[in-house]
């Protein structure tokens, strides 16, 4: 297994934002993280990334521990996040975004003019090639999100941890977005997906795991997912009671 989560557990005080949740993600995977606001889906990132540590519990990617790890010694190791709210370098270009991002992670780039060179790939990759120039502040939602994906692909993931990638997005937008979440697979990403679409979702994972505060509550494919009782009745709602 790539990742393997085991009884994390993360509180804040008295609250109990998880509660021993396990579970692992195959490489090649685009997995789905889905529950309520308040389940514990961003925690979970959060503690993943090494933003925070988790109260017990273990974290194991390609087969090493990872649990206490800093965030930047989690992204070296290969592992990255994109954000809710993009926060891009707004007075940078594109481009030098998704430089800067190449400047850090896994294997960053030995010099300026390769990861220039790296940047433009990825901003072709990502449908931003001809906005390489534009500075990010002159971007519509849907480019600075795919930038925040690109900045998070120069880091060069492994495991790719995507944070409600398609909130805000048009019909056809999201439609683009999971077109682009896919064809990450032809790069060697393997993705984990918060997202509250659920459509989106059940069309796009290969498998999906259920968060009801803070606990697990349902693990499997998309066809036994939609279907659970658990699932329906904590998050679902009624419209999904027939599969």
């Amino acid at each position: 297994m790539l990742l393997e989560v085991d009884r994390l557990t993360k509180s804040f005080g008295g609250l109990m934002a998880l509660n021993g949740i396990s579970f692992s993600v195959a490489e090649g995977q685009v997995v789905g993280l889905i529950g309520p606001n308040g389940s514990g889906k961003s925690t979970a990132f959060n503690v993943i990334t090494g933003t925070f540590p988790p109260s017990s519990g273990k974290i194991i990617f390609q087969g090493e521990e990872i649990t206490r790890l800093p965030a930047h010694q989690v992204a070296i190791r290969g592992i990255a996040r994109t954000f809710q709210l993009v926060k891009p370098f707004l007075h940078l270009t594109a481009l030098q975004n998704v430089m800067a991002g190449r400047m850090f992670g896994r294997q960053p780039a030995s010099s300026e003019r390769e990861a220039r060179q790296e940047a433009i790939e990825i901003l072709t990759f990502i449908g931003l090639a001809d906005k390489s120039h534009l500075k990010a502040k002159a971007l519509t939602i849907m480019d600075r999100k795919r930038l925040e994906l690109g900045r998070a692909l120069a880091t060069r993931p492994k495991l790719l941890l995507l944070d409600e990638f398609m909130a805000g997005l048009t019909p056809a937008e999201v439609q683009a977005a999971m077109r682009l979440i896919s064809e990450l697979r032809t790069q060697g990403v393997t993705v984990i997906v918060v997202e509250h679409i659920v459509k989106a979702v059940l069309n796009l994972c290969d498998g999906v795991i259920v968060l009801n505060a803070g606990q697990k509550i349902a693990e499997g494919p998309p066809s036994e997912i939609s279907s659970n009782p658990a699932v329906i009745t904590a998050y679902l709602g009624p419209k999904y009671a027939t599969g």
